[in-house]
């Protein structure tokens, strides 16, 4: 079994080498083509219609005895929550390149994360049938963009005609540059002049498992050529899936789907033990469990119902009814399943006049489960609903998907950047059972203080564990931690230590042969009242700054274009660090306003006659500088105004 994924940036090709190799493999008599909508991954109508894989999707095929299950992921960007949910689940990952285009954005963004992570990864260079097709400068390229750790497994020939061919070549041979400076015994053979092409196959093989290097092949998805060669380095080159099938149930999911009748269906990879229908196990981190009722595995280019599921293979289990994508199956591995930055932008739902609003809080909360991602926030005062995006396609897919698979017409309001707002000083505030403007039977302080960027927020006691029950401490730290989603300005608070500096409650108390009387004695809610109130105070007292999400940005272009680009990234509040010449063509490296990069992307081909290209990438969050300082409407109880919070919250007036 080998668990495989075909990863790449947008247009390169591939779905349409994941329809080649089901082809050569046997699976599909017929090639599908993305352009006419009917490949065997691209499902979803929508897929078809605007020719992007938009969800992530299965397939298998075998390959001289071993079963490959095939992940086609989307390449780009707006979906990388599909291609990160995938990632955990891989044995190993063929990396596709345009040899027209090069190295683009999103490869470079791959690539660092499959580095980061250790996965084995092919490369193949696709289109070399497609006129402007380049072999040496593209090699060229990946060395300098992407890893110069790369072994060129053969040439190709006749370039940019229907008759481009990969010819198998020097291989290894031809890299012991790379191979030697990472392999003692072939360095060794290699100075006594004793190498062998056995040994020069044996360190490539252990050295593409080890994710230390890269085997590139050359080839066209569209023509067959080079296929075969790859199919051969996926064989020998690529590890099969391990695992022991007698140990623990320990699996992980990573996409899920709703069947005819609405049920859910979790795609699952097992890596250890086995899974039987009928067996009820733990899943998530909540402890929640549930019965399996269905097991469907993939072979031959669909899927097969099995009574069981082994180690190593994935499948899609029925019956888990409250699974969610992320969550551990039995025993949970402890990997952080986070490679990519978080979204940074978001926009407002704005159902149409015939839009009932009930049934479109379900169907975004469904998509939700799909998508992790796709972040809701609902302000019930003003009934409305957010979503968190990564640009402006996702956006029109959830419009799309709302129109045709539930039958909800929307529109969306401006997209804004998703700020954070980070402590400037240290403030403390205290509220004592009581004592009046208090109307909670609970004492709480707390002190706010700065902590290192990317340390998110600690919870911390300046006093005794035993001096009250210690479920009140806890209804302390989990308000603390939600109300910190608001601060000042609305954005989330982070980047802080939050101590708890003061405690009290009234004990258990009953009237004479009476029972509880809450009305004298302390309850979580009195906890949960308090602590907004006790937290804004602390927070206006030490202060914070808005931050929004900066990204770090590429731009290629002519050299005669740099001066009409230069007064636009100014206008855009983007910074250029770097600015250096390659033969004609000027490379600036710099800094943008997430907010601004959709109007990049707009403004660069008229800027720059069609021919810059743009990368960027979330880099960082820094204090807004420019314009207004933005604010978010608050969907909580306003603590920050007292008398409201308590009208809100306990319906008296306090103090």
């Amino acid at each position: 079994m080998l668990n495989l994924g075909i990863l790449a940036h947008v247009d390169a090709g591939k779905t349409s080498l994941t329809e080649r190799l089901l082809h050569s493999a046997g699976v599909i008599d017929e090639i599908g083509r993305v352009d006419d909508g009917n490949t065997r991954t691209d499902t979803l109508a929508l897929e078809r219609r605007r020719g992007i894989t938009i969800k992530s999707a299965v397939v298998s095929f075998p390959l001289d005895g071993v079963t490959v299950n095939l992940i086609d992921t989307p390449g780009h960007p707006d979906f990388i929550a599909e291609v990160e949910r995938v990632l955990g689940v891989l044995d190993g990952v063929v990396l596709v390149i345009s040899a027209v285009e090069g190295v683009q954005a999103q490869t470079r963004v791959l690539m660092r994360t499959l580095q980061r992570l250790r996965i084995p990864t092919l490369l193949f260079v696709n289109k070399i049938d497609r006129s402007g097709a380049r072999h040496e400068a593209v090699l060229r390229e990946i060395a300098a963009r992407l890893t110069p750790a790369i072994v060129p497994m053969g040439t190709a020939a006749g370039l940019g005609t229907r008759a481009a061919r990969f010819v198998p070549g020097a291989g290894p041979a031809g890299a012991l540059d790379v191979l030697t400076g990472r392999d003692d015994a072939l360095l060794s053979a290699y100075v006594e002049n004793t190498v062998t092409d056995e040994l020069l196959h044996c360190s490539l093989l252990a050295q593409t498992r080890e994710a230390l290097v890269h085997p590139v092949y050359f080839g066209s998805a569209a023509t067959g050529a080079g296929v075969e060669a790859l199919l051969s380095g996926i064989e020998t080159l690529l590890p099969v899936a391990d695992g022991d099938a007698d140990g623990p149930v320990s699996a992980t999911v990573f996409k899920v789907d709703r069947g005819p009748a609405g049920e859910k269906v979790a795609y699952a990879r097992m890596f250890s033990g086995t899974l039987r229908t009928r067996d009820r196990v733990p899943f998530g981190a909540d402890g929640a469990e549930g019965r399996v009722t269905g097991i469907s595995v993939f072979g031959d280019g669909t899927d097969v119902r099995e009574d069981s599921l082994a180690a190593g293979r994935i499948a899609r289990l029925t019956g888990l009814g409250d699974i969610r994508i992320g969550d551990a199956i039995g025993e949970s591995r402890s990997v952080d399943e986070h490679f990519f930055a978080p979204p940074t932008l978001e926009t407002v739902v704005v159902p149409g006049p015939d839009v009932d609003r009930g049934a479109l809080h379900l169907a975004l909360t469904q998509l939700a489960e799909q998508d992790p991602l796709i972040g809701l926030r609902r302000d019930e005062r003003r009934q409305e609903t957010s979503v968190s995006l990564y640009g402006e396609v996702q956006k029109e897919v959830i419009q799309a998907t709302l129109a045709e698979d539930y039958g909800l017409d929307v529109a969306f309001r401006e997209t804004t950047p998703l700020c954070v707002e980070r402590l400037v000083g240290t403030g403390q505030a205290v509220e004592f059972n009581k004592k009046d403007p208090n109307p909670f039977l609970a004492t709480v302080g707390l002190r706010v203080e700065p902590a290192p960027v990317g340390s998110g927020v600690c919870f911390r006691l300046e006093v005794e564990l035993g001096s009250m029950p210690y479920a009140f401490f806890r209804a302390v730290e989990d308000t603390v931690r939600e109300t910190l989603d608001q601060g000042l300005r609305g954005w989330q608070v982070t980047d802080c230590v939050v101590t708890m500096t003061h405690s009290g409650y009234s004990p258990r108390q009953s009237h004479a042969h009476q029972g509880f009387d809450k009305s004298m004695s302390s309850t979580g809610a009195d906890f949960r009242g308090v602590t907004p109130l006790v937290l804004l105070e602390a927070l206006r007292r030490a202060g914070t700054r808005v931050h929004e999400p900066m990204h770090r940005f590429r731009v290629e272009a002519p050299a005669d274009t740099l001066g009409a680009l230069l007064p636009v990234l100014a206008q855009l509040a983007a910074v250029p660090e770097t600015t250096r010449s390659r033969d004609d063509l000027c490379v600036l490296e710099g800094t943008v306003p997430a907010a601004r990069v959709h109007a990049l992307q707009q403004a660069l081909p008229g800027l720059t006659r069609g021919e810059g290209e743009l990368e960027s990438s979330f880099a960082h969050y820094a204090p807004v500088t420019h314009g207004t300082i933005p604010e978010r409407p608050r969907t909580d109880h306003n603590p920050l105004n007292r008398k409201e919070y308590l009208l809100n919250v306990t319906r008296r007036v306090g103090g």
